[in-house]
């Protein structure tokens, strides 16, 4: 399939534009006028960058307002084509982006839509170029794909075909089938864009809205299918109008934009698997297949990175873990519980984030903590691996010594690294007997059954791509996002899953900025939430070992009365033990949480058939960490 982006989708120069999507790996890009019109570059130079670079210019973009015109606006519209078509010339790429009319004064007459497309082709064809003729959604009377391709039809014009976006298609409740049945020879060009669905003008929705295929709602491999089985051959392009990606590392998004086009393409071949093993589809585009990987059957590890060891082992210790061992060639230890293993390592400063504060605003006291990298149980961790670097990540650089286990890891786009390893029918990973683990290590007075889940803190700039890594390369599926109100803001959370519910790991976004104050860190702290079937008594035991609980005010257990109607007894307990309480309609949710070391906290709950993660509880711990990092840095 060739690759194609538009140079809109990314931050800074044409010039750095061209390199990044170079680098990134796309085959071609869209020139979109303004990056063109800005630049000090001639359009000679451009064309020589971009072969330079092993890239084809595969469209120029947009020639708005060019038809749907009465007769004075449509000669000047000529005009405008015969110079469009000497600059595309200079530039190499022949094929131009043509809009449907959005003016009010546009003229709703088919057949004069279709000789002006007619006339439009003959100039076209003058300079050797093509024009795709695309519907906006917004368009005033020509804002449906049929509606365009059949204007195209009447123009039979042979430099006159139709521009697909899916945007626009899916934006207004189109129906994509028509497309299989359309003339793969008059389709020039195809879009692509995802989107959160959204109640808004479709407008406003395309213009700062749209995200990369994986990233949205729309069915886009449901498009791909019809498109495939159209038999068209041509370019599959990117077109994303979104203020975050704008802002963002344009390296970066370049790889998150392939990596969306190489899972989308995956995903359709596995979708067409049948029609393609029968013949049915006319596979001109040749759509590559992705390593075959399942998602992740259990956890493997979490890893904490600290600079201050001590802080973060006692933490462990209080909440029962003890310590299993040291690597024999590593400065890394591992705590266990249970099933669960918590492999901390010690850094002189933090790695995978800045700080937004000054470190000397922090307490002295304060351990400077965070979640360095998570291990999963996949079925084939070579497999896993390829698939993900396949998809754009990064390796983990590891040493190894021999005879040490290879772990199989990548970058999430956060920084946060992933490990793929394999689980055992005795429950011992292959790597615990570096650390002198040899014997099944569960002790007779764990009370932790296992990780119930990790909530990972998202900058801005990482949120949606770090949605698409979890959904391409770890197969994890994503849940409708959720608010939570807090001192700075609003919180997003929007949870990435295994099929089985076994993984699940929250994805937080937190305000970027507030006046009145914000978290130290990336944007939230963070944390691992560890399962028990006995909540109260993991509370006894650590209040024994000298935990400081994070403080939860004596409001909120008022208020469980009145929304619950608990007994006083029970509320006493909670109130004794620092604990929070929920109820849904599958059963109860008992829960506490400690105080953060640095970017990270540990939180224990206890399901009783509960099925959330304590949305009502999140605000009052928002809060009290709000207060306890004001009280550090006052």
């Amino acid at each position: 399939m060739h690759t194609s982006i538009a140079t809109v989708c990314l931050s800074g120069t044409l010039e750095e534009k061209l390199q990044a999507a170079a680098s990134a790996g796309f085959d071609g890009v869209e020139i979109f006028t303004q990056d063109l019109v800005v630049s000090p570059t001639s359009p000679d130079q451009i064309r020589r960058r971009a072969q330079d670079a092993g890239l084809s210019l595969d469209l120029y973009q947009p020639f708005r307002n060019g038809v749907e015109l009465e007769a004075h606006a449509f000669q000047d519209s000529l005009r405008r084509l015969n110079r469009t078509g000497e600059l595309m010339n200079q530039l190499g790429t022949d094929t131009l982006l043509v809009c449907s009319n959005v003016a009010g004064s546009a003229v709703a007459d088919d057949a004069l839509v279709a000789e002006q497309l007619h006339q439009l082709g003959e100039v076209a064809q003058e300079h050797g170029i093509r024009l795709a003729y695309e519907a906006l959604a917004w368009g005033t009377h020509v804002n449906t794909h049929d509606h365009a391709h059949q204007l195209v039809m009447d123009a039979d014009h042979p430099a006159v075909g139709t521009c697909l976006d899916s945007f626009h298609i899916l934006s207004r409740g189109s129906d994509p089938a028509s497309i299989a049945q359309m003339d793969p020879q008059k389709l020039f060009f195809v879009q692509l864009a995802d989107a959160p669905l959204m109640h808004l003008d479709v407008l406003s929705w395309s213009r700062h809205h749209r995200v990369f295929p994986g990233e949205g709602d729309f069915d886009l491999v449901n498009l791909m299918s019809h498109l495939v089985r159209s038999g068209y051959s041509g370019p599959v392009s990117l077109e994303i109008f979104n203020d975050s990606f704008r802002q963002a590392d344009v390296h970066r998004t370049a790889v998150d934009g392939l990596r969306s086009l190489r899972w989308l393409e995956d995903q359709t071949r596995r979708a067409l698997a049948g029609e393609m093993h029968d013949g049915a589809v006319r596979d001109r585009v040749e759509l590559q297949a992705l390593p075959e990987a399942s998602a992740p059957s259990d956890w493997d590890f979490v890893e904490l990175r600290t600079t201050n060891l001590g802080h973060t082992t006692r933490l462990l210790h209080r909440l029962g873990f003890r310590l299993g061992g040291h690597h024999r060639s590593k400065d890394v230890q591992v705590w266990l519980q249970g099933p669960v293993r918590v492999v901390v390592s010690e850094a002189g400063h933090s790695t995978r984030r800045e700080p937004h504060v000054d470190p000397r605003a922090r307490s002295e006291h304060q351990a400077v903590a965070e979640v360095s990298g998570l291990g999963f149980h996949v079925e084939d961790p070579a497999a896993a691996f390829a698939r993900a670097v396949e998809l754009g990540s990064t390796p983990v650089p590891r040493e190894q010594l021999p005879g040490e286990v290879t772990l199989h890891g990548v970058y999430a786009p956060d920084g946060t690294e992933i490990f793929f390893g394999t689980g055992c029918a005795d429950g011992l990973p292959e790597w615990l007997s570096e650390f002198g683990v040899e014997e099944d290590p569960l002790g007779a007075g764990d009370l932790i059954t296992g990780i119930d889940h990790v909530n990972v803190a998202q900058k801005w700039q990482h949120y949606d791509e770090d949605v698409l890594f979890y959904t391409s390369a770890l197969g994890l599926t994503s849940t409708p996002a959720q608010e939570v109100p807090g001192p700075s803001g609003l919180v997003r959370s929007q949870v990435m899953c295994s099929p089985d519910q076994t993984i699940q790991l929250p994805l937080n976004l937190a305000p970027t900025a507030a006046e009145h104050g914000s978290f130290v860190g990336v944007a939230y702290p963070e944390h691992i939430a560890l399962a028990s079937t006995d909540v109260r008594e993991v509370a006894r035991r650590a209040h024994r070992r000298g935990l400081k609980f994070l403080g939860i005010p004596e409001n909120y257990y008022q208020d469980l009365i009145t929304r619950f109607d608990l007994d006083a007894q029970t509320v006493d307990e909670l109130r004794e033990l620092n604990l929070l309480y929920d109820r849904d309609d599958h059963g109860d949710f008992l829960h506490f949480y400690t105080r953060t070391l640095g970017d990270v906290f540990m939180e224990v709950v206890e399901r009783r058939g509960y099925t959330g993660f304590g949305a009502e509880d999140a605000p009052v711990r928002l809060a009290a960490q709000y207060r306890l990092q004001q009280s550090h840095q006052g």
